[in-house]
């Protein structure tokens, strides 16, 4: 190895250098991940085929590991910011090529709730697995969601809360939209450590999500039967 770490992301392969990305991303090497990310840009690569290959795929293997207890939130972490920065150079790059998105994620703390370390990581993650996130931050009002629905039109609302109090504020979002006849459009997922299937089910959302790793396959699944219905349609 020499001192200069981008020399030898420079010499390995397309193929080795997908899977040194993969690596990077797993330790939370930042700025090799971005380095990685303009090689093989350079290379001609397609955006899409970048966000995919490298990307997608090494926080897929970030999330099994996550699953299944191996890496913890603080690790995970480090890997999304990673993949946050290769995406800051891809962004860009994909809107004007058009790229096809998994599918459009409007995700919040509710209102009275200032916790926001697990929603950060599941807008991450969603991020990292080729959804559009829209992230509204903390304290979330049901007007508030009400208008980013409106403005973003997406397929999922994400909502979540970390105190037993605020809770029941899920409900409230969720019985507006019933009244307003569009809860029906939209893809509810909640989380947060207090929350649980039961819960979920009582207020009428549509899944559960206990960490970020589900919440993902969660959403792929929701898409892969809307795509389908659609197709059927």
């Amino acid at each position: 190895m020499s001192d200069d770490g981008e020399l030898d992301l420079n010499s390995l392969n397309d193929e080795d250098l997908v899977l040194q990305v993969h690596d990077d991303l797993y330790d939370g090497l930042k700025e090799e991940v971005e380095t990685a990310v303009n090689i093989l840009l350079g290379r001609g690569w397609a955006p899409y085929r970048v966000l995919t290959e490298a990307l997608v795929e090494g926080m897929r293997i970030v999330g099994i590991d996550f699953r299944d207890g191996i890496l913890f939130v603080p690790e995970v972490l480090l890997a999304a910011n990673s993949m946050k920065a290769g995406m800051f150079i891809l962004r860009p790059l994909l809107i004007a090529t058009g790229a096809p998105r998994l599918g459009k994620m409007v995700i919040g703390t509710v209102k009275g709730d200032i916790h926001d370390i697990g929603k950060n990581l599941v807008g991450m993650m969603m991020e990292g697995a080729g959804f559009e996130v829209i992230d509204l931050g903390i304290n979330n009002s049901v007007e508030k969601y009400l208008a980013a629905i409106e403005e973003h039109q997406p397929d999922i609302l994400g909502m979540s809360a970390l105190l037993t109090t605020t809770m029941p504020y899920m409900k409230v979002v969720i019985d507006t939209l019933k009244e307003k006849g569009m809860r029906d459009d939209y893809v509810v997922m909640v989380g947060g450590a207090p929350l649980n299937e039961e819960f979920a089910k009582a207020i009428g959302a549509d899944a559960y999500c206990r960490d970020a790793a589900v919440a993902v396959e969660t959403a792929k699944a929701f898409m892969a039967r809307k795509h389908n219905q659609l197709a059927k349609g």
